[in-house]
């Protein structure tokens, strides 16, 4: 049994697993793809110490920014988190829907692809990625043939997104069938009992919690941070740097635009972000619904109760 907590980002999802984690003596699981990134405090709104001191948080500060990790790596980690804890409820919490579905539903099982694949299309958008027009053009084109090759799945992805472009065509090249197919076929079932809550404010106002939300953490030091792993060897082709929040200040420290400007681009593609995430949990069922996170959480550990009464 394990409780879920969604929502698109800037929800207040952390705040509502913190009180939950304290009143049922549970652990949090971040589902966070962020998160995961060692030195990357500020821009990925991790808990702070205090909160980490209170209530045992896993899968944060777990790998280096030059690092990936999957979908798969995630659920292999927080099953077998889920599998030591047998006293208290674990709560997963975070807005990466992939790295959610792949843990209540499985992972889909593909054939072994040729790595060539994947490197040509990747040498494909790395020729050109000094001339922003050209990188444009090329990442468009890609976009399109995804769309064709694999529309259901094309939808789920934003043109802006060349890493998971190039995934589905790299299974549709490799497979010769969508990576939305392989999916439906798995035809997997949850793995756990599960308690789906989903925070889900209204636009305005989840909007204007996103625009403030950098313009702190701008102020708490979002650039000394980025700075600081700049000169630690990191760069802003890896995958750390080369996520949502941190991107867009490349062109600052660049000398191309003002703080101004990438503050206005981050929060313009947090709220794009946000707007898929909602779009994403219109596909997802879920126990409890809400639109802000209330102040007396008694009624959401009462239906969480129920449903641990009612599942065994």
């Amino acid at each position: 049994m394990i409780v879920v907590i969604e929502g698109p980002t800037a929800s207040g999802k952390s705040s509502l697993a913190m009180a939950l984690a304290q009143s049922l003596g549970s652990c949090i699981i971040s589902a966070d793809s962020r998160q995961v990134y060692k030195g990357m405090d500020i821009g990925t709104a991790k808990p702070s110490r205090e909160d980490q001191a209170r209530v045992k948080h896993h899968l944060i500060d777990i790998i280096e920014p030059n690092q990936r990790f999957s979908a798969g790596d995630f659920a292999k980690r927080a099953s077998a988190i889920i599998a030591e804890e047998r006293e208290a409820i674990p709560i997963v919490c975070g807005g990466t829907g992939l790295f959610i579905k792949s843990l209540l539903e499985g992972i889909c099982e593909l054939p072994t692809i040729d790595k060539s694949i994947k490197a040509g299309l990747r040498e494909y958008l790395n020729e050109v990625k000094g001339n922003p027009e050209s990188y444009r053009q090329r990442l468009d084109l890609l976009y399109a043939e995804l769309s064709k090759a694999d529309p259901v799945f094309a939808t789920k992805v934003s043109r802006n997104d060349p890493q998971r472009i190039i995934r589905g065509l790299e299974v549709f090249r490799g497979t010769g069938i969508p990576l939305s197919t392989h999916w439906q076929n798995q035809n997997q079932e949850r793995s756990y009992n599960s308690f789906r809550i989903l925070i889900n404010p209204p636009r305005a106002s989840l909007y204007e919690r996103i625009n403030t939300r950098f313009e702190q953490m701008v102020a708490a030091g979002l650039l000394d941070e980025i700075s600081g792993l700049l000169k630690r060897g990191y760069t802003f082709d890896d995958p750390g740097l080369n996520s949502l929040g941190y991107k867009e200040f490349r062109p600052f420290f660049e000398g191309k635009n003002s703080l101004e400007e990438c503050v206005k681009l981050a929060a313009q593609r947090s709220r794009n972000y946000a707007k898929r995430q909602v779009t994403w949990y219109r596909n997802c069922e879920f126990d409890l619904t809400m639109d802000v996170v209330p102040l007396n959480i008694s009624v959401i550990e009462a239906k969480i109760q129920e449903f641990v009464s009612a599942a065994h």
